[in-house]
């Protein structure tokens, strides 16, 4: 889980897995965040180094976790 209070500018880009307790992980990167989601871009066609302009799905915080 991750605190959203906690979060600060420099989070942006850090990468963190989703798990929501079924199946496999889910890794991603952060891109943005509100008072109730963490905005993680997952898929990028493997083009990290450029992940802000891809979209960046809402993510509820309990299912991250940082790497």
């Amino acid at each position: 889980m991750i605190s959203i209070n906690t979060l600060k500018e420099e989070d942006v880009g850090r990468e963190v897995n989703y798990t929501n307790g079924v199946g496999k992980k889910e890794h991603g990167r952060i891109k943005s965040w509100n008072d109730k989601w963490i905005f993680v871009v997952y898929h990028c066609a493997e083009d990290w180094d450029n992940f802000r302009d891809y979209t960046a799905a809402a993510t509820d915080p309990r299912d991250l976790e940082f790497i």
